[in-house]
């Protein structure tokens, strides 16, 4: 299905020497006229002695004909193949109603050429462009990926980005946002993930970092008095990918001064609603409804739970309060608590059970996962079913609200938050290939109030959920990080995360506070970020804002599901450009003029 306000079709074609129209465009109220199309040869078809070509550009594709009665010089029109570059000058006439084609736009008309020049040729291809074959590889995609985004699903899928991006900037200059451009060479400062370094030849020894996002350049236009920013903001961080994630991405980045949570939510889905009618046609209903953090991990074992199927986590601690099981009697006594998923009237083999359980360990990161089914008669069938109680559906019923003899309980025990993260992923995946969700329903919504920090056992200190500027609950208790809750925001879609904000920390002494409980003394906080503590002496505003992940956004708009396809030239997850095959290595010298040496040796010269 197409979008809606997504359309190939172009203006008038620029005029030149190689076009008076471009392909799509061409329709039966041109017949008659005399016109020069150019592009790429579709596909061609030979029909004793009359030649058939669609040729396409990015507007559509358009039938040629060359007849010999039109066009004698044949052999020339003969040599034609798949991705030549051509232009062709013919009249447009009507086709008669057998030979109409009611798939293509243009199908009613064809041009019956009566010029051709070749602009250039094309080699046999590595795969065949016409027919957007789904089998082909992802390696020979990217490797030619000049070749790719000439195929339909690309040139949509990038028109879609443009007309997104410029909805996006007309809503924001309407509200009287101002675009401002930010360094990309910057400071290496604590962030969540690896910085991109990049040596500075002038200053030897130095470095820059490439943004993580423009999170302290904004702050600091707040206080420079701009009062609404936003950027189409390039942001980059080296940490591990995935199909949703690049070492290189784009944000819709904004920041307003003066306002709260309310005013940013507001301005978001006011943008929102703009984007879904433009692109659904379709109303969205505002206000989003708002959740917190806390109740939707208790329900669903994550921050980001896709609403579109009903299979919340049940937590049956107390149906095991007297339990014999060993393991389940050492969760409960070291705090631990037991969470289920109840699948309801779906007849699990033994094969596919004991497959949720490996999956459970392998992919989604649990120790273990215990199933509960029940025979015809209720009695519980199960590796433990020894220790269970013969009543144990009847019990069952109790903490399980409507569980009956057809359904099977997937249980997980452990340290609360690591097991309801599993269930969270184990509910994810059922959803997905017990075919639960319905993909018909969208569900667009609100987290808040978010931890502000958490507590990493391998270093032993405290970390910051969001990033070390977003502020506090008003009245926190900062000598007590463990309970404290953050000003911030997620926007979540069907089970993604596609933007995050909050208010940000405009007091320097509450920052302060901050950067030590982070373990960032007085020493390192004024080296790092005492440009942004001087800043906050000097009349800092309030202020907040959030960023949407752009490529994420076009790839739920377009309704794919590897983000990499919203991108003209992406890396692969190994973080390489297979078309340029970069990163590469560079000559000597150039490492010289940066008084850089490599210490790198290659596996195979060790």
């Amino acid at each position: 299905m197409r979008l809606n306000g997504f359309k190939r079709k172009s203006k008038m074609a620029i005029k030149s020497e190689y076009r008076s129209s471009y392909c799509g465009n061409v329709t039966p109220n041109n017949v008659g006229q005399k016109v020069t199309v150019a592009g790429w040869v579709h596909r061609r078809r030979d029909h004793g002695g009359v030649i058939f070509i669609d040729l396409r550009d990015h507007t559509g594709i358009v039938q040629l004909v060359f007849n010999p009665t039109t066009y004698p010089a044949l052999d020339h029109a003969h040599t034609l193949r798949s991705e030549f570059v051509i232009s062709v000058v013919g009249t447009v006439t009507k086709r008669s109603d057998a030979t109409i084609n009611k798939n293509m736009a243009t199908g009613e008309i064809e041009i019956v050429a009566d010029s051709l020049t070749v602009i250039n040729k094309s080699l046999p291809l590595p795969f065949n462009v016409a027919d957007e074959d789904e089998n082909i590889s992802e390696e020979l995609r990217l490797t030619y990926r000049y070749l790719d985004l000439r195929t339909s699903r690309m040139q949509d899928t990038l028109r879609l980005r443009h007309n997104m991006i410029h909805v996006m900037r007309n809503y924001l200059h309407e509200l009287e946002f101002c675009d401002i451009e930010t360094p990309i060479l910057s400071k290496s400062t604590p962030g969540g993930a690896r910085d991109y370094l990049v040596p500075s030849r002038l200053n030897p020894g130095k470095f820059y970092a490439l943004p993580q996002s423009p999170q302290i350049y904004k702050q600091l236009l707040m206080v420079g008095g701009m009062n609404k920013y936003y950027q189409i903001a390039r942001c980059f961080r080296d940490e591990a990918l995935r199909a949703d994630r690049q070492p290189e991405f784009t944000q819709l980045d904004i920041e307003m001064a003066f306002t709260d949570e309310k005013n940013v939510r507001e301005v978001i889905e006011g943008l929102m609603a703009a984007l879904w009618e433009k692109f659904f046609g379709k109303k969205l209903a505002l206000p989003l409804n708002v959740f917190e953090y806390k109740d939707v991990y208790d329900k669903y074992g994550s921050d980001k739970p896709d609403l579109r199927f009903d299979l919340p986590i049940q937590n049956i601690t107390t149906l095991f309060e007297s339990t014999t099981l060993k393991f389940l009697q050492s969760t409960l006594k070291n705090g631990g608590q037991i969470g289920a998923l109840c699948i309801k009237d779906y007849a699990f083999s033994r094969a596919e059970l004991e497959s949720w359980v490996s999956r459970t360990i392998k992919e989604f990161g649990g120790s273990g996962m215990l199933y509960i089914r029940f025979d015809e008669d209720g009695k519980p069938n199960s590796p433990v079913a020894s220790f269970l109680p013969e009543d144990f559906l009847t019990q069952a019923q109790k903490v399980v609200p409507g569980i009956t003899a057809k359904d099977t309980l997937f249980i997980v025990a452990g340290d609360y938050n690591k097991s309801w993260l599993t269930l969270g992923k184990l509910r994810t995946n059922l959803g997905h290939e017990l075919k639960l969700i319905d993909k018909s329903q969208d569900h667009l919504f609100w987290v808040t109030r978010f931890p502000l920090f958490e507590y990493d056992e391998e270093t032993k200190n405290w970390v910051s959920c969001h990033h070390p500027f977003t502020s506090p609950e008003v009245g926190s208790d900062l000598s007590k990080p463990g309970g404290i809750t953050a000003r911030s925001y997620d926007l979540v879609w069907n089970g993604y995360e596609i933007g995050g904000g909050s208010i940000r920390i405009h007091d320097d002494k509450i920052q302060e506070q901050m950067f030590t409980l982070l373990g960032i003394g007085k020493e390192e906080a004024e080296q790092k970020f005492g440009f942004l503590l001087n800043a906050f002496k000097l009349g800092c505003p309030p202020h907040g804002g959030i960023a949407l992940g752009i490529d994420r956004l076009i790839m739920m708009f377009a309704k794919i599901s590897n983000i990499r396809d919203t991108i003209a030239f992406p890396k692969n997850q190994s973080g390489i450009c297979m078309m340029m095959e970069a990163p590469t290595p560079v000559e000597a010298q150039q490492l010289r003029d940066l008084q850089i040496r490599s210490t790198y040796v290659a596996p195979e010269e060790k």
